[in-house]
């Protein structure tokens, strides 16, 4: 059960009851450093750009969702499961980091229209393909609307699974728990979610294709990015607030 270990967490659990819950599966996280001051127009100005190393870093992360639910309802297979892809930044707000989505990709016309209504966040519906082949994870997402974006990639686990140490950079890529969205009137919100720590793989990937960075206005993605892999990570979320609250 994701809430069963708290005690890695950069602050306690919420007093208020999560409401959903899911899986993150086979998923990788592939990241590229980038100057901050590139990055700072496309954050709210009320949100600090983090940096590591005298660098910020953005990610892109394909996965896929499972067992996406309410809390106390069963999980259903044509609602639950279907792949994601996110592109994000690292930022903090009032001594609490957490993550700014510029976008997040999803096979599922439903989920992109609650998540768009329920939390801000901007979801793009995306034709998507996950097949895996041995320890080979085949991924590929094209963009059904605008601004158009995609990703054709292979990945695989190269090492046994650890839990970021603290102090690492593994551990602020991946520990973070909440993210930040803004409303159409300015209102900046959190959104608190929680999961074991991370168990993290060393991957290598095959990426043919990466035209994410782009649409969302990054100038970065040139070189090789640093690659981890996580099998799976489960995960509750509580329902967003006013960052004030």
């Amino acid at each position: 059960m994701a809430i069963a270990r708290t005690e890695h967490r950069p602050w306690p659990l919420p007093t208020r009851p999560w409401v959903g819950r899911q899986s993150w599966c086979d998923l990788l996280f592939a990241h590229w450093p980038v100057p901050a001051a590139a990055v700072r127009p496309l954050v709210p100005p009320a949100l600090d750009v983090q940096e590591f190393g005298g660098t910020s870093w953005v990610g892109v992360v394909p996965f896929r969702m499972e067992d996406v639910m309410l809390r106390g309802l069963p999980a259903l297979p044509w609602l639950s499961a279907f792949p994601e892809l996110n592109v994000r930044l690292y930022v903090e707000y009032a001594g609490k980091p957490g993550v700014w989505f510029l976008s997040l990709d999803a096979s599922s016309r439903l989920a992109v229209w609650g998540a768009r209504r329920v939390f801000s966040l901007p979801y793009f519906h995306a034709r998507m393909r996950v097949a895996r082949r041995g320890e080979w994870i085949a991924y590929a997402s094209h963009r059904r609307e605008a601004p158009p974006a995609a990703l054709e990639a292979t990945y695989r686990p190269t090492s046994a699974p650890a839990e970021p140490a603290p102090g690492t950079l593994e551990h602020f890529l991946t520990e973070r728990y909440c993210l930040y969205a803004l409303l159409p009137d300015g209102t900046l919100r959190r959104t608190e979610i929680h999961h074991p720590p991370w168990p993290l793989q060393r991957a290598e990937a095959e990426i043919a294709h990466n035209a994410m960075l782009a649409p969302a206005g990054v100038p970065a993605g040139e070189g090789e990015p640093l690659l981890h892999f996580s099998r799976r990570q489960d995960v509750v979320v509580w329902a967003p607030v006013p960052v004030e609250a």
